[in-house]
């Protein structure tokens, strides 16, 4: 009898101590699995650090040899007004040439000129700001009726200098992440442990709305960190 009394006391306290480990296994489990989802924000606005300015022209004529002469006068006239306004030799290159035959297409009431040749010189430059001051002035061409297409829109501002901003904004926007999960978990009363895991979200480069030449650089990181 003794002895199945002291048999089932040890099966109950066996038991109780399989209980009481499984409950520290899963406390332990839980506690391990208690993390916050972050994300954490860094922005720049930076200038463009290159710019390339198109100015397209064309003339017209009937006679192809001595219009090609004088698209030639024209591509020089041009060029000298872009060296005039502060620009160098190797800042500009000529685009190529296109034929149009205005008649091609017509039987009768055929358009005054046979060929319009249309061409561009160029502008590849770091010179962003003499760009930007420049736009508009190419109307004084008109004077001598030589009309240059340079719209706005056509202009690419580029922005070559990312991959040094690069560690430094995601420094800063993890940096962000970890303030926000901090005050979270002191809302929550706990501390703050270790990254369980980041990623980094994809750079994004924008054109301001209103000042095409300056950009708005932006990353998002996500962070998990554990909650203790």
């Amino acid at each position: 009898m003794k002895n199945n009394v002291l048999a089932g006391a040890l099966i109950a306290l066996g038991l109780c101590l399989g209980g009481m480990f499984i409950y520290l296994g899963i406390s332990k489990f839980a506690a391990k699995d208690r993390a916050v989802t972050v994300k954490g924000l860094s922005t720049r606005e930076v200038e463009s650090d290159y710019v390339v300015w198109p100015l397209a022209y064309g003339w017209k004529g009937n006679d192809l040899p001595a219009l090609y002469a004088q698209l030639e006068k024209v591509t020089n006239r041009v060029k000298k007004h872009i060296l005039d306004l502060g620009f160098e030799e190797s800042d500009i290159r000529q685009g190529s040439i296109t034929v149009n035959d205005n008649w091609a297409y017509y039987s009768d009431h055929r358009p005054e000129f046979h060929y319009t040749l249309r061409t561009s010189l160029i502008v590849s430059t770091d010179k962003v700001q003499l760009v930007v001051k420049s736009q508009g002035k190419e109307s004084e061409l008109l004077k001598e009726g030589i009309i240059v297409e340079a719209n706005d829109w056509n202009v690419d501002y580029q922005f070559n200098g990312l991959p040094e901003l690069k560690p430094l904004m995601i420094e800063e926007a993890t940096q962000n992440a970890r303030a926000v999960a901090q005050k979270f978990a002191d809302d929550a009363q706990c501390s703050l442990g270790s990254i369980r895991r980041a990623s980094q979200g994809q750079f994004t480069v924008d054109n301001d709305e209103y000042q095409p030449w300056v950009k708005h650089v932006r990353v998002v990181t996500t962070v998990d960190y554990f909650l203790e």
